[in-house]
């Protein structure tokens, strides 16, 4: 893996096990409970991932990242674990996010923010106290207005220890060093490499669907967000299983061996 590699994805050292924990979507509450009943399920050699979606349509976003990183923290302080051992990939929520706060170099921010809003990020803004009202004022009156109104939203994720640095790690996708397993957050293009993916990670449900087979060296491509909320869903060389989280479904943690196949699953 280059030094551009590491920016981009992670790499899941010699697992044992992995768990694989579905989109959240500021469901907080279920979070602590999936994370309480985690670590009762851990063994020496399990690694962590997250699959984005930790912001938006929930009530309690701000508290949906202060437990990831309190988890974090208790995680890493388990015997023989390293901060390679738990990866967070970036959602569609949190590329939204990451949009949001450049809205100033958007050509039509009023509409950009629209369909931000239509699809969830207003739990976001609430959290770091904004609002839709001020959003939309801000982009009818132009770029020095939102952009006072976009860094009002940074510097309040910045006062939020450790927030924006977390933020600021999230990977494109996650795989074993193996090569048996990759994570990605909702979608990929079996048309191109892992390297060339881009905005198919969390925006290509489609090409997930495509899949006819194992992903290059891959054995299973897991996702964690699917805009149908289908629940787990296997067939041999790909594994969906978000059930809904933010939705009325629950949050779901899925346990893998290195070939692929489920071995424990959470469900809070």
């Amino acid at each position: 893996m280059t030094s551009a590699d590491r920016d981009k994805f992670a790499l899941l050292r010699q697992p044992r096990r992995v768990w694989a924990i579905a989109a959240i979507h500021g469901m907080a509450d279920q979070l602590f409970r999936l994370h309480e009943t985690l670590d009762q399920r851990l063994v020496d050699g399990d690694r962590i991932v997250y699959l984005g979606n930790y912001l938006g349509h929930g009530d309690h976003v701000a508290a949906t990242i202060d437990d990831l990183l309190a988890y974090r923290r208790h995680f890493l302080s388990r015997s023989r674990v390293f901060a390679y051992d738990i990866a967070y990939l970036r959602g569609s929520q949190e590329e939204m996010w990451q949009k949001l706060l450049q809205l100033q170099f958007a050509p039509n921010p009023r509409e950009v923010l629209q369909w931000m809003l239509d699809h969830g990020v207003s739990a976001t803004l609430t959290a770091y106290g904004g609002s839709a009202q001020e959003g939309m004022l801000s982009a009818r009156d132009g770029a020095v207005s939102i952009t006072r109104w976009t860094n009002g939203l940074r510097a309040a994720m910045q006062a939020r220890p450790g927030h924006y640095v977390l933020m600021s790690a999230l990977r494109r996708a996650a795989y074993t060093d193996d090569n048996a397993l990759l994570f990605v957050h909702a979608g990929i293009d079996p048309d191109r490499p892992l390297s060339a993916q881009s905005d198919e990670l969390w925006w290509g449900g489609e090409g997930f669907a495509r899949m006819r087979g194992p992903f290059g060296e891959f054995r299973c491509v897991v996702r964690g967000y699917d805009r149908a909320h289908g629940g787990i869903a296997t067939n041999g060389w790909s594994a969906s299983i978000d059930a809904g989280a933010g939705f009325g479904g629950p949050l779901v943690a899925v346990c893998f061996d290195c070939s692929g196949a489920i071995v424990d699953r959470i469900e809070t």
